[in-house]
């Protein structure tokens, strides 16, 4: 047998010169069948790839390499298939001789095999699954369901399956339009994989058609049309979005324009075609390494970014002139152009001088002088300029600045550092995307700031919408956007376009880019604003007019809260303690309630004639609607006469008709009883939609969604002192300790706070009790800090309450016994508890004594009943006396020992006795 010839002269192997041996050859060509081998080919690391049956002789290939191109274009893999290994990889097949006939290999891309089961690879799949995605989806689908439990935030997945187009990167000719659907979105890294396999190079990034980075599936869903895969190269420009098949990205890069649709007219009726001059100016460092467009505008539509491509590093040099030939489709009269760079490279700041186009389908010239700068560190800070057309006898498009007012929401970490982005449209076309780059703030974004911004534009007539979003990146990039004002200056009009949601991966529905239409002319603008807050305050208020609370109405400019007497006079004079001042709800319809008096049950707030006065609560003038503003304070309207409205002046008597319009008084703070009873469930809320939450790192922060997460319930101490336990995480207890605020506190006297109410505002501020002066506080980024009071609003919770807690906690009583002793027989009886402790929270004693060992309060470990005799020395008191029984087992208490006359209570060198019942 004679000796394998190797792959290299397989092709050209000569014939003899002899005539004998060429007869011999040809005959046994002839005469003798060709050996065939039968073999399977599969792909590496694919199971599910059902295999490639081949016949190999020296007829169908000639060459190991032959084999190899064949394989290639049947076996999916990114490079092609450049090796071919045994099933398990252990040895590699280099010539045809080597093939043995009836046997399986494996192919793969490069020398690294990913061995496979043959058996179950070999197994004929059925019917339904013969359309079933190829591995590196499966892979997908299988990291999806990994990932479900692991990592942080799952990305967003598609619902629609929607089709698009993708581009090979620098290479416009090389495209495959795909369907992103839920199999090969699972995660993003699959869908890479998947490219790879598509596009047969290895792909690693993905690119917007303009040039912008997509970093994950929430940017490639956003993506509406188009994008460029590649590799670990840069991206490289081309005229990807002239092809007429991709539609402008809500990814804002560099321009958001909505194109229409294709008609059925052919190709070449639709496409135009223009010779483009760019003319770089002469002046010291002109010369630019950003990449340059250009976007021209017809009154039909527009071209979309066109890229300027040439060889690199020589166009748009010093004093040059740059010649390019682009196409468009039809897009009617040209009215401007905008031409502008991605301020990239290492000097991407560029002085143009001109720009002149011809339109070689109707022969038109267009000359468009520039002159400037477009740099960011340069005149206004531009980095594209728009530019009217001059029409022969018409009137010049004027070119404007717009004034771009951006007000952030008052939300806690509302602001971010991301790179915002805004497009502008009107009836003559857009601005295209701009970045917000100089603010007249030294910071731009701050939560409740308004930043004001200068776009400089063709004037484009009457607005009606803008997209506006930002890039993702950097810290905190979410944002909650509050609104948009833009002042023209041309027709001195405001337009405002309202938000108020988050743009952000995190919150709401994930989106980062927005679009908003023009708050509605027929309305003012203002007005419109103010019902928005409103409706936002009521939804985050209406919990407070539920059927059974009790309710106070505190009137901010008198100080005093309203109050029905038994006579039926009301006023707003009375003191937090007032019991005349107490009422319950009773809710009729949507935002109408009754507010009955819990004093005297039968009498409610009404409106009588206009005037506020104490009826009976069956008549429909007890009938009143609540006016939440966005301050929080409520407006009492009678639901009878709509525009009447419970009115005190500034003495806190009822309103009459001498009292003038600046003396009427009628915002009412409404506070809820009971928000810091024992074993209440609370939210602390620190905006109308936040609040204060427990991480799973035992650090707290004040941006937490109102869900069960915030929940904390309240635990007793003493009067006007509680801890606050986490309810979804039992044991964590909000503390400060060691200059740190969290939730890592374990219930001991680092974890008392003394609840300070401001009536005002309607909030409490938490004041440790073991550091006095210092407060629970938050950073601009929601994260809680102990802080000082300096009067700023960073210490303000406003309680919300789950569920209402009891307002005795351990179930006590007391009572003064109604038999007086003498001072000299008290000496004789036996005294079980003898204590007297002032309300004031700086009198307690230390809290280690005062808890359990679990934490919390426990009634006393024996009997029922108590005697309590209390001995007054020669200075008595007329204040609350608090009385706490402490025992091994923990503390039973408060006891509030007092009745209706304070006044023969705890006299001078007197005796006071009292039954303590424990009901618990």
């Amino acid at each position: 047998m004679s000796e394998t010839p190797s792959t290299s002269y397989s092709v050209n192997q000569p014939n003899s010169s002899e005539s004998e041996q060429s007869l011999s050859t040809r005959h046994f060509n002839v005469t003798e069948p060709v050996v065939a081998k039968r073999i399977c080919f599969y792909k590496s690391g694919d199971p599910q790839f059902n295999g490639i049956k081949m016949v190999i002789n020296n007829r169908s290939y000639k060459t190991f390499d032959a084999l190899l191109d064949s394989l290639s274009k049947r076996v999916p893999l990114p490079f092609g298939v450049r090796n071919i290994s045994t099933p398990k990889g252990r040895h590699c097949i280099t010539n045809l001789e080597d093939l043995e006939d009836g046997k399986s290999y494996i192919c793969s891309h490069q020398r690294k095999m990913k061995p496979i089961n043959l058996e179950r690879a070999s197994k004929k799949p059925l019917p339904w699954q013969i359309s079933r995605p190829v591995s590196a989806r499966r892979r997908a689908v299988q990291l999806a369901r990994e990932n479900e439990i692991g990592f942080g935030h799952r990305e967003r997945k598609i619902t629609t399956p929607k089709k698009m187009l993708v581009f090979k990167n620098g290479d416009v000719r090389l495209r495959r339009t795909i369907i992103l659907g839920k199999k090969n979105t699972q995660t993003f890294e699959a869908f890479l994989d998947y490219m790879s396999e598509l596009m047969q190079y290895p792909v690693v990034k993905l690119y917007t058609t303009d040039g912008r980075k997509v970093p994950n599936l929430q940017a490639l869903i956003l993506c509406s049309g188009a994008v460029v895969a590649a590799g670990r190269e840069p991206f490289k420009p081309s005229n990807y979005d002239s092809l007429g098949y991709s539609r402008p990205a809500k990814l804002l890069g560099i321009a958001n324009r909505v194109y229409p649709k294709a008609n059925a007219k052919s190709e070449s009726e639709n496409t135009r075609k223009w010779k483009v001059s760019v003319l770089t100016s002469d002046v010291p460092s002109a010369e630019t390494s950003s990449k340059v467009y250009i976007t021209l505008y017809g009154d039909r539509s527009s071209s979309g970014p066109i890229f300027l491509d040439g060889e690199e590093g020589k166009l748009f040099q010093r004093g040059n002139e740059d010649i390019f030939t682009v196409h468009t489709g039809n897009i009617g009269n040209l009215y401007k152009i905008r031409i502008g760079h991605t301020n990239s490279g290492n000097s991407p700041a560029w002085h143009c001088e001109e720009v002149q186009l011809l339109n070689l389908f109707s022969g038109e010239q267009f000359s468009f002088p520039a002159r400037r700068w477009l740099a960011w560190d340069q005149a206004n800070g531009e980095i594209s300029m728009e530019l009217p057309v001059f029409h022969q006898g018409q009137p010049v498009l004027p070119v404007t600045v717009y004034e771009v007012h951006v007000t952030t929401g008052e939300l806690w970490n509302a602001g971010t550092e991301a790179d915002v982005y805004i497009s502008i449209y009107g009836e003559k076309g857009d601005t295209g995307s701009r970045q917000l780059l100089r603010s007249q703030k030294p910071k731009k974004f701050l939560k409740g700031q308004t930043d004001i911004f200068s776009v400089e534009a063709v004037h484009l007539g009457h607005l009606y919408k803008i997209v506006i979003g930002h890039n993702g990146l950097g810290s905190g990039n979410g944002w909650y956007l509050d609104k948009i004002v833009i002042k023209d200056p041309i027709t001195d009009l405001d337009y405002t376009f309202l938000c108020h949601r988050w743009l952000d991966n995190g919150q709401d529905d994930g989106n980062i880019a927005r679009e908003l239409t023009l708050t509605d002319a027929s309305t003012f603008p203002g007005r419109q604003e103010l019902e928005l807050k409103r409706e936002e305050t009521w939804a985050a208020e209406k919990w407070k007019f539920q059927r059974g609370n009790i309710l106070q109405f505190y009137n901010k400019l008198t100080g005093g809260f309203i109050c029905i007497s038994p006579d039926s006079k009301v006023d707003a004079l009375g003191d937090k303690k007032n019991k005349y001042g107490l009422f319950d709800v009773i809710v009729k319809r949507g935002n109408i309630c009754i507010f009955s008096s819990h004093q005297i049950p039968h009498l409610a707030l009404a409106l009588v004639n206009g005037y506020a006065a104490g009826k009976s609560k069956d008549k429909t003038c007890c009938e009143l609607r609540v006016h939440l503003q966005p301050n929080g304070s409520a407006i009492l309207e009678s639901a009878r006469n709509p525009g009447h409205t419970v009115t005190f002046n500034l003495q806190g008597k009822v309103a009459d008709e001498t009292t003038g319009y600046a003396g009427l008084s009628r915002e009412f703070v409404v506070h809820v009883k009971g928000v810091f009873h024992h074993g209440a469930i609370i939210l602390l809320n620190t905006s109308l939609c936040q609040a204060l939450s427990l991480r799973p790192d035992g650090s707290c922060s004040g941006t937490g969604q109102q869900q069960q997460e915030s929940y904390w319930k309240v635990h007793k101490i003493g009067s006007g002192v509680c801890m606050f336990e986490s309810v979804k995480n039992p044991k964590m207890y909000l503390k400060i300790k060691d200059g740190q605020c969290n939730g890592t506190g374990t219930g001991d006297e680092y974890c008392h706070f003394k609840i300070e109410k401001n009536l005002e505002a309607g909030s409490v501020s938490l004041e440790s009790v073991r550091n006095k002066g210092i407060y629970v506080g938050l950073l601009p980024d929601g994260q809680t800090k102990p802080v000082i009071n300096i009067g700023e609003n960073n210490i303000f919770f406003y309680p919300q309450v789950i569920k209402f807690g009891r307002e005795k906690p351990m179930g006590t009583s007391a009572a003064p016994n109604q038999e007086k002793k003498d001072f000299r027989e008290s000496e004789r009886q036996p005294v079980k508890a003898q204590k007297q402790i002032s309300q004031t929270p700086s009198t307690f004693p230390p809290s280690k004594e005062m808890r359990n060992p679990q934490g919390g309060e426990c009634p006393p470990p024996s009997a029922d009943e108590w005697k309590v005799s209390v001995l007054t020395g020669n200075a008595g008191t007329q204040v609350n006396v608090t009385l706490w029984i402490y025992g091994d087992r923990g503390v039973f208490g408060p006891i509030t020992l007092g009745k209706d006359n304070r006044k023969q209570l705890f006299l001078p060198r007197q005796e006071d006795e009292f039954q303590v019942a424990n009901e618990g």
